[in-house]
């Protein structure tokens, strides 16, 4: 059965790993469409060997199509995705706007696929924060050996997370720097160029970034409500790949070397982990794969029941584009999407 899909915010990074993976699995589509703002009427982007024309989200028709891949930011999302949805076609979603709605679906498909199972309420289905997916894709086999009681993480997130404008800030700010010319931050609160930034997203009442409590909340929603999550997420001189240092306290013993063996039986993980010089995998080695690495897994003595380790992910593909046409992928091995 072939799929009628529909990429909205197709011109933008995300938008375009979406047509290129689309392509990559070899997913069976009988018909591909580019949705953009008007003002990208008409713009090419690629689709395998193909290049397609852009058409304008405000007069497409999507009875027509069985899925729209959306990513075209939260606000675009509120506005458009009922629509699309009440003409029934399923939305999967990129954005923040509907990951903690009860009746949408939060789904890492290596994780909780049987979330799928409500999202007919309203047809749309969330994608997790980038730095979510890759971080609960490696805490579910641990989870279900020795229960996770708390997670403390630390995060090294590449400009890309915040677009292309990031990206070429983070360009413009280093060759600045050579030919000392003044820097002049637009998309970050300070300079990114050889910096780190401690600040992703506004901040809460309680000094915690937007960016900080979603990785709290969607933990505990798509792998369980009773852990405990504290996070500090970090922007960092990087164009695309996420790290992430992360502290695991169990209810139950495990060892390193058991969880190492469970992580090398999971699905979408690969375990680089020689402990020696370069044995570990870095933010810059993960870029264009599909698998989360995980690396520099090790006994925390600070606690009873402790595992240290380091996480790494492109957060263009699985954590944003692989993950939604992975989720339509689900859908359709499950049954759940009708051939139009």
């Amino acid at each position: 059965m072939g799929l009628n899909v529909a990429v909205v915010g197709a011109t933008g990074n995300v938008g375009r790993e979406m047509l290129s993976i689309l392509d990559e699995l070899k997913l069976p589509i009988n018909k591909i469409a580019a949705v953009a703002s008007r003002r990208s009427l008409g713009r090419e982007v690629s689709f395998g060997d193909k290049v397609i024309k852009c058409q304008a989200l405000d007069s497409f028709d999507f009875s027509e199509y069985d899925i729209a891949l959306m990513s075209a930011g939260g606000a675009v999302s509120k506005e458009w995705s009922p629509k699309i949805a009440a003409q029934g076609c399923v939305v999967i979603d990129n954005s923040s706007q509907w990951r903690m709605d009860p009746d949408v679906p939060l789904v890492v498909p290596e994780v909780n696929p049987e979330a799928l199972e409500g999202f007919s309420k309203k047809n749309i289905i969330a994608n997790p924060n980038c730095s979510t997916i890759q971080m609960v894709v490696a805490l579910k086999p641990l989870h279900d050996a020795a229960k996770i009681k708390r997670v403390v993480v630390a995060t090294y997130q590449s400009t890309s997370g915040k677009g292309k404008e990031a990206m070429d800030e983070l360009w413009t700010q280093t060759k600045g720097i050579f030919t000392n010319q003044e820097i002049k931050p637009q998309n970050f609160t300070k300079q990114i160029a050889f910096n780190c930034i401690p600040h992703i997203d506004s901040f809460l009442d309680d000094g915690a970034t937007k960016e900080e409590q979603k990785m709290t909340d969607e933990t505990k929603k798509i792998l369980d409500p009773s852990i405990k999550v504290i996070a500090t997420c970090v922007r960092v001189p990087t164009f695309v790949g996420h790290g992430e240092a992360v502290n695991i306290e169990f209810e139950n013993p495990i060892t390193d070397l058991e969880a190492t063996n469970l992580l090398n039986q999971a699905s979408g993980i690969e375990v680089v982990d020689e402990r020696d010089d370069g044995g570990y995998c870095t933010i810059v080695e993960c870029v264009g794969e599909y698998d989360t690495f995980v690396s520099r897994i090790r006994k925390d003595p600070t606690v009873e029941n402790g595992l240290a380790m380091w996480i790494v992910s492109d957060n263009l593909r699985k954590g944003a584009a692989l993950n939604a046409v992975q989720i339509a992928q689900l859908m359709l091995d499950k049954g759940l999407l009708g051939n139009k």
